[in-house]
């Protein structure tokens, strides 16, 4: 690998993370002529981001604690390697502050924000109030440090029920309660403050007022070293799973039916900017925002994630911007040069996460050998040596990120997040249209997904109107009907499939294999299976094919 073009980028980026982020990252930096360097632990020796990095470090057993999340193994993994910089991507260190100051101290770059926005963002009651006193809209509500179940009783008719408890030191929704009546506060306070204490080691909450049909509207941000501040629009992130996204979108179609001539939008991204500027931001970030459905004129600060978030990609395809490259050179000291007149929203993306579980069995998760993959319309299998991988995509306007390679072991060490299926469209129904037919061929054989229960989402009827809420997929679940997996037809179908691909150990010639092979017209093979309930099936096949 030759050392970038631009003299004043850096030459070696260590990238702190695994799974899709990590080969995301670093197939921005083979872009840009940097060096990339992997970190592994046990678990991914052989997985897909170490296979594609310019060199690859392990850095400890599969524990997160003791390899991902170990400061001083990613340091020394950048001093061995010559890494001038570190991309933390999301989840594990990306948000962490003690990471950023000892990188620091260690003369390395942190491809994110300054130790002032992690702290302060980082925590959500000093967020709330630092943003306030920038004039950034805040939900109504109580939000001091200190304050004992007391207080918040006390303070609570102030804010007006119904009631959201969080806990300060929360994400991901974790720890969230909706209280709607006044006598049913002591009690979920205190189970509140266990679940917080128990999840993060802080049991500090803080209350909000309830916004009613609420839809969780969220500004992606870049801004540089030299001041500029810019927003790329807005995300739709509403189709939510106990306060986890499923289902993202950019721009957001309540914006995008507002008849104001692109006013709230405005406001909306401006609010971000302020809160961005006013922790002296630099790199990519994400302000969220709740707004009603009631009222979509109005909205509320809720956090802002000081990092590259998982739903990025329809931003990218919605504005031409790579995020990740803006991260690299806006740490290495670039102007950013996109000003904001120069962001253009053009047509309308959508992103579906593809998860490691079992939706009709209540999302239990889901983990095997990955012994079939089809991501992107060609089948590739463990059994080619070395394992294919998945070409460029046919369609340019399907776009999956993906750490998955056949034979890949996906165990429960990490989260279950497989890959993202991203699709654009010049409008909302023809984005949410591709993204259903890239998960219609969408196939994994070995692990359970949840892409069925994607598609059923994308093709609700209030999905596709638009209306939408935070509340919608709980409202929805007991409603969803998935196939059975002891289906006769996909079981019928499906072995003799595998079977046709796969090929027995040791046999070289294809007179050896026993499956009807020979010279001429295809001989016909007949499998048959037995199925749950003391049912069978039988299926005849003809093949010349030698496998």
């Amino acid at each position: 690998m030759t050392n970038p073009a631009d003299p004043n980028l850096f030459h070696t980026v260590l990238v702190a993370n695994r799974g899709e982020i990590a080969c995301r990252v670093i197939r921005t930096l083979h872009a840009m002529g940097i060096r990339s360097v992997a970190v592994y632990s046990d678990a991914d020796a052989d997985a897909r981001h170490v296979r594609e990095a310019d060199l690859a470090v392990r850095i400890g057993p599969a524990a997160a604690a003791e390899s991902y999340l170990k400061i001083e193994a990613i340091i020394r993994a950048c001093k061995d390697t010559g890494a001038q910089a570190v991309h933390p991507g999301y989840g594990f260190l990306s948000e962490n502050v003690e990471f950023a100051r000892a990188l620091e101290a260690a003369g390395i770059a942190f491809i994110g924000p300054g130790v002032e926005s992690l702290d302060v963002m980082g925590d959500k009651i000093r967020s709330k109030n630092h943003v306030a006193g920038y004039g950034v809209p805040v939900i109504p509500g109580i939000a001091e440090p200190g304050l004992t179940d007391d207080d918040l009783i006390a303070a609570a008719a102030a804010v007006g029920y119904p009631l959201l408890i969080k806990p300060s030191a929360g994400g991901g929704g974790k720890g969230m309660h909706v209280v709607e009546r006044p006598e049913d506060l002591p009690a979920t306070l205190a189970t509140a403050r266990r679940v917080a204490a128990s999840a993060f080691g802080d049991d500090t909450l803080f209350l909000e007022h309830l916004v009613k049909a609420p839809r969780h509207i969220e500004v992606q941000v870049l801004a540089d070293t030299h001041g500029n501040v810019i927003h790329l629009g807005e995300r739709e992130c509403s189709l939510q799973r106990r306060h986890q996204k499923v289902i993202e979108e950019a721009p957001s179609p309540l914006l995008e039916s507002l008849a104001d001539g692109g006013t709230t939008r405005a406001r909306i991204g401006e609010a971000a900017c302020q809160a961005a500027r006013s922790v002296h931001y630099t790199g990519a970030g994400t302000v969220e925002f709740l707004v009603s459905d009631n009222a979509p004129d109005e909205f509320f600060f809720m956090e802002m994630n000081t990092r590259l978030q998982v739903e990025h990609p329809v931003t990218e395809m919605v504005t031409g911007v790579d995020l990740v490259e803006w991260q690299v050179r806006i740490a290495a000291g670039e102007v950013l040069t996109v000003a904001q007149d120069d962001v253009v929203l053009n047509g309308h993306a959508a992103e579906a996460r593809v998860y490691a579980e079992v939706p009709e069995r209540n999302f239990l998760p889901s983990s095997g050998e990955v012994v079939l993959l089809d991501e992107r319309g060609t089948t590739f299998t463990a059994r080619a040596d070395p394992p294919a991988f998945a070409p460029a995509s046919a369609d340019p306007h399907i776009r999956i990120d993906s750490s998955l390679q056949p034979g890949l072991e996906i165990s429960s060490d990490y989260d279950p997040m497989l890959s993202k299926v991203i699709a654009w469209g010049p409008d909302r129904k023809a984005a949410l249209d591709k993204l259903d037919r890239a998960l219609e061929r969408y196939t994994v054989l070995g692990v359970g997904t949840n892409v069925e229960y994607l598609r059923l989402l994308i093709n609700d009827d209030d999905v596709r109107a638009g209306r939408l809420d935070t509340t919608l997929i709980d409202r929805k679940m007991p409603d969803l009907t998935f196939r059975s997996a002891g289906d006769t037809e996909l079981i019928a179908a499906a072995l003799p499939f595998w079977a046709m691909h796969e090929a027995p150990a040791g046999v070289a010639s294809p007179w050896d294999t026993g499956r009807g092979w020979r010279l001429g017209t295809p001989a016909p093979w007949r499998m048959s299976f037995g199925l749950p309930g003391g049912a069978a099936a039988t299926c005849l096949l003809y093949t010349s094919r030698c496998v």
